[in-house]
C-alpha cells in the first residue's frame, strides 16, 4: 500500500485571515481583548455573577465571554469592560508596518 502524500500549506499567522473572513483584523482584536479579560477575572478570582454585576450585563453573557463567543461584544465593550477590571486603555496610532498590506490592530499587555 502507497503513502498517501498530503500537502501542507503555511498559515499567514492569522487564523481569521486564513479562514477568509472579512473583518479579519477586528475579530483578531476582539479575541486578545477577551483573553486579557478573561486571565484578569481568573486573576481577581470572580465568579461569572460577581463579574454580570459589575460589567452590568446578564450573567449567561459572561459565559459567552469566558467561552470566546464574542459575537455580542464590540471591541469598544470589551476595552470599556477592561476599564471596570481597574485596567487603563491606550490607543497607539502609528505608521503601518511595512510588509502589511493593511493596518495592523493588536493589544500589548503592560505590566
Amino acid at each position: 500500500m502507497r503513502k498517501k502524500v498530503e500537502a501542507v500549506e503555511a498559515g499567514s499567522g492569522d487564523v481569521f485571515i486564513d479562514l477568509g473572513f472579512k473583518d479579519a483584523g477586528e475579530r483578531k482584536l476582539r479575541v486578545q481583548l477577551a483573553m486579557r479579560i478573561n486571565e484578569l477575572l481568573q486573576e481577581k478570582k470572580l465568579l461569572q455573577a460577581k463579574t454580570a454585576e459589575l460589567f452590568g450585563i446578564p450573567q449567561p453573557h459572561i459565559s459567552d465571554l469566558k467561552h470566546y463567543k464574542l459575537s455580542r461584544f464590540s471591541s469598544e465593550r470589551l476595552m470599556y469592560f477592561l476599564t471596570l477590571l481597574d485596567r487603563d486603555v491606550e490607543i497607539v496610532i502609528r505608521p503601518k508596518a511595512k510588509g502589511h498590506e493593511c493596518g495592523l490592530l493588536s493589544v500589548l499587555v503592560a505590566a
